[in-house]
C-alpha cells in the first residue's frame, strides 16, 4: 500500500466516523459509496462491493464503540432503551438475514426503499418539546420500542445494514426521546446490531484487513470528536442534518430501484 492509498482510506474513515459520532448513525451510508468510488477516481486500487461491505461492517463496529465511549457521561445513554431496542434489533437482524435467502434481490431492495422513505417522512414531522424533557425523566413504551426495533432489525438484516438511520426517527417521533439521548443510545444500539454483521463478514472472509485497520484507527479518533461536536451543537441543527442525510439515503435507494 502506498502513502496516497493510506491517506485516502484514512480520510474516508475519518469523515464517516465523525458524522457517525455526531448524528448517532453507523455511517455506512456515507462510507460505502466513498469507498466504492473515490479510490478508483484517484487512480488507486478499486474495492469490490463485498470488500466494501466487509470493511464498512468492521468500521461501524469500532466507530460506534468510540461514539458510545464519548457519550458515557452526562446521562445521555438510556440503558433501558438500549436493552429493549438492542436485543430486539439483534433478534430481528438474525431473522432478516436468514429470511433474505428466500427473497429476490428486487424484493430486498424494495423493502429497503420503503423503510428509508418512511424514515425520511418521519424526520420532517415536527418534534416540539422533546428536548425540554429532563434526561432523568424520560419515559417510553417498552413494548412499542421493542416491536418497532424488531421490525427494523428484520428489514436491516434482509438488506445487510445496521438500520440506525431508521431507529433515529422512531426514537425521536414515536418514542419522544430527546435528541442527544437518541443519538447516544442509537450509537449503542447500532453497536449491538453491528456485532452479528462484523462476525459474519470476518468469518466468511469478506474483510480486507489492511484498509479495515486504517479505517478502525480513523474511527477511534474521529467518532469521539464527532460525539463531542454533537453535544455542543444546537439540537434543531442536529435534527435538520439528520433529516437531510436520511432523505438523501431514501432518494439514492429509490433511484437504484427505479
Amino acid at each position: 500500500m502506498d502513502l496516497g492509498f493510506i491517506i485516502t482510506i484514512f480520510f474516508i474513515g475519518f469523515i464517516g466516523s465523525y458524522i457517525s459520532g455526531m448524528l448517532g448513525i453507523g455511517g455506512s451510508i456515507i462510507k460505502y459509496p466513498m469507498l466504492l468510488y473515490i479510490p478508483p477516481m484517484l487512480g488507486l486500487a478499486a474495492f469490490s462491493a463485498h470488500e466494501v461491505s466487509g470493511i464498512s461492517a468492521v468500521q461501524v463496529f469500532f466507530a460506534t464503540i468510540g461514539g458510545v465511549w464519548a457519550y458515557r457521561k452526562g446521562g445521555y445513554l438510556n440503558k433501558s432503551l438500549i436493552l429493549y431496542m438492542g436485543v430486539s434489533i439483534l433478534i430481528g437482524s438474525f431473522v432478516g438475514s436468514y429470511g433474505s435467502k428466500l427473497m429476490s434481490e428486487d424484493g430486498i431492495n424494495l423493502i429497503y426503499g420503503i423503510l428509508a422513505a418512511i424514515a425520511a417522512v418521519m424526520m420532517f414531522i415536527p418534534k416540539k418539546g422533546i428536548d425540554d424533557i429532563p434526561l432523568d425523566q424520560v419515559k417510553f413504551n417498552k413494548w412499542i420500542a421493542a416491536s418497532l426495533s424488531l421490525i427494523v432489525g428484520i428489514g436491516a438484516g434482509i438488506v445487510g445494514a445496521a438500520g440506525a438511520f431508521l431507529l433515529v426517527p422512531i426514537m425521536l417521533v414515536v418514542l419522544k426521546i430527546p435528541t442527544r439521548m437518541t443519538i447516544a443510545s442509537s450509537l449503542a444500539i447500532t453497536f449491538i446490531s453491528s456485532i452479528g454483521a462484523t462476525v459474519g463478514k470476518v468469518t466468511t472472509g469478506q474483510v480486507d484487513y489492511y484498509p479495515a485497520a486504517i479505517m478502525v484507527v480513523a474511527s477511534l479518533i474521529a467518532s469521539p470528536l464527532g460525539a463531542m461536536a454533537g453535544k455542543k451543537m444546537n439540537t434543531k441543527v442536529l435534527q435538520v442534518i439528520l433529516a437531510v442525510l436520511i432523505l438523501a439515503t431514501a432518494v439514492k435507494i429509490w433511484m437504484d430501484i427505479l
